[in-house]
């Protein structure tokens, strides 16, 4: 289970996938478990666990209100949890702000639901099951 990795949102994307796909494998034995060059989305896992994501920005953008909320945003935190419903209800009660409500996305995966919160620092994490 991926407990908790990094997702860069990229406006590069071509040039930054190259970039860590040729680096990934090298520097941490990483092996590309998704994506290509032509995006918007690819990851990297070492022995089974997700390392480093890329995102295209604009198509997150398109998930999650980025550019009226926080036009910096570059990384978000990825957490698979069991329940999106219930990792979401507990974020927020606990001062995350919402940032985008649980939901199906069959585009991303066929049984992929994921809800996006803010933590009180303003930083993006997306609460993931499949």
């Amino acid at each position: 289970m991926d407990a908790l990795y990094t997702r860069l949102l990229t406006c590069r994307f071509d040039e930054t996938f190259r970039f860590y796909d040729a680096l990934l494998p090298t520097l941490l034995g990483a092996t590309r478990t998704r994506g290509t060059a032509e995006g918007p989305y690819a990851s990297w896992d070492v022995d089974g666990q997700g390392v480093l994501a890329l995102f295209d920005r604009a198509a997150m953008a398109a998930t999650v209100a980025l550019h009226e909320a926080a036009p910096d945003d570059r990384t978000m935190l990825v957490s698979r949890v069991p329940d999106v419903n219930a990792a979401y209800t507990a974020c927020l009660d606990h001062g995350a702000a919402p940032a985008g409500p649980p939901a199906d996305r069959p585009e991303w995966g066929p049984t992929m639901r994921n809800a996006h919160v803010r933590d009180p620092e303003g930083n993006l994490w997306e609460l993931q099951s499949y």
